[in-house]
């Protein structure tokens, strides 16, 4: 009996040791996209760099079989920009018409390891592109890099448009309905074009961990100063006139000195829903988001999200975008450009937010260190170093500033509860209702 015990776990040891070891190792994109579409299968790309300048759908390459993991550690694919304006590519079945690189359609699928990036820089023919698309379940990107470029018009942010027109963009990575318990684990992402890093729309249960974004700023002096180009071509005068996501443009449009954009959009982002299905339960931990326009944004989702141990640098437009019952834990902040944090809708209730100021000096177009409207909320803003906070910055309540722009009239904050330990100013503007402020700075009622 002994012996056969033996005999038995021998076995179970090898088969085991065999499981850990059935990577199929192939050495061409062929072979990989003979595999992507099988189940239950383990391929392992040798490393060197691949480059893909045709494609027969949309979808350049689709990983939609199930149950399979897929190391491309070492490899660098070179996506070219030419496939996202192709007319003759077939389209895609689910009735999105968006082009992107890599589609993981497949449940329980594993891709670690690759370097993505465009080259080209040619436009594509929508502001849909993007490099990767999730939408299958139990989904894991890992260590996976990417950077974007190849958008028009590249130079001037959003100051010509979110899309339509002659805006076309490409976005990092979207996770989207149908898919759940999709895990995006130690990937970066480097925004060289306009559009948004990471981004959901209609995903459930997703997971965002370790992950780094990074774009570029410039500012509107180095803009009118062009003596050429999509700018100059249009005498320097925006899409539109007022405030443009973070800017400060003249009313009739023209771009104004001594303002500051960011050259992409939002680093980690999400959307509401996407055709009536809603994006819920969204998870983001020990992630860093660099001069983006708005850095973590999770005030669009309504089913409370969760951002734990994360930090923001750099970003015009709010660093944390914060709504309805969202929960922010030992993150951190500086409020160079725009507010550190930004409470912005009058509808958001039930918000936790505990936030550190990171060094906020030497900025530009900016005195605002956060902004509060809403009902419920509890709020706790701290800095390590009271020199980090310039003195002009305020907090304030009930405000139509900085991304509360948008909210227009009617704004309020009702039953707010903040611990401000900062010596920053704290203003409750008309709609401030039961404040509950506990302040090291000034507290003024203009109430």
């Amino acid at each position: 009996m002994i012996i056969k015990l033996k005999i038995f776990i021998i076995l179970v040891s090898l088969a085991i040791a065999c499981q850990a070891q059935e990577f199929i190792e192939i050495d061409n994109l062929t072979d990989l996209n003979s595999y992507c579409k099988k189940d239950n299968v383990k391929i392992k790309l040798k490393p060197g760099n691949y480059q893909i300048d045709d494609a027969e759908s949309i979808r350049f390459m689709q990983f939609a079989g199930n149950n399979s993991h897929f190391d491309l550690t070492g490899c660098r694919f070179m996506i070219d920009t030419k496939l996202f304006s192709r007319t003759d590519l077939k389209k895609s079945n689910d009735g999105n018409s968006m082009y992107c690189a890599i589609e993981i359609s497949g449940n329980n699928v594993m891709l670690e390891g690759l370097y993505i990036e465009t080259y080209g820089d040619q436009p594509g023919r929508q502001s849909k592109n993007k490099i990767f698309n999730i939408v299958g379940e139990d989904v894991t990107l890992k260590n996976v890099e990417v950077r974007t470029a190849g958008s028009s018009p590249w130079g001037y942010g959003y100051l010509y448009g979110l899309g339509g027109g002659d805006v076309r963009k490409m976005n990092g990575i979207r996770v989207g309905y149908p898919a759940k318990n999709v895990r995006l684990i130690a990937c970066k992402v480097h925004m060289r074009a306009m559009g948004h890093a990471i981004f959901l729309q209609g995903a459930e249960n997703t997971v965002i961990e370790d992950c780094h974004v990074d774009g570029l700023l410039r500012t509107t002096d180095a803009m009118l100063a062009e003596t050429s180009g999509y700018g100059y071509d249009r005498n320097f005068y925006a899409g539109k006139g007022g405030y443009i996501e973070g800017t400060t443009v003249a009313e009739d449009g023209k771009i104004l000195p001594g303002e500051i954009i960011s050259l992409s959009e939002d680093g980690i982002r999400m959307y509401p829903e996407y055709h009536g299905h809603k994006t819920k339960n969204t998870t983001i931990k020990d992630c860093t988001v660099f001069q983006m326009r708005r850095g973590i944004c999770t005030g669009l989702s309504t089913s409370g999200d969760k951002v734990i141990n994360c930090q923001v640098h750099d970003c015009v437009a709010a660093g944390f975008n914060v709504g309805n019952n969202d929960t922010l834990m030992n993150c951190s902040a500086n409020a160079k450009y725009a507010e550190a944090l930004c409470v912005p809708y009058k509808s958001a209730r039930n918000a936790y937010v505990d936030l550190e100021i990171l060094d906020s000096r030497n900025g530009m177009a900016n005195n605002l260190l956060a902004a509060i409207n809403g009902t419920g909320h509890h709020i706790i803003l701290k800095t390590s170093n009271p020199d980090f906070i310039p003195g002009s910055f305020n907090i304030e309540l009930s405000t139509l500033n900085g991304y509360a722009f948008y909210q227009r009239s009617g704004v309020h904050a009702t039953n707010i509860t903040l611990d401000n330990q900062t010596e920053t100013k704290v203003l409750l503007l008309p709609g401030t209702e039961n404040p509950d402020v506990k302040s090291d700075g000034v507290v003024e009622n203009r109430n």
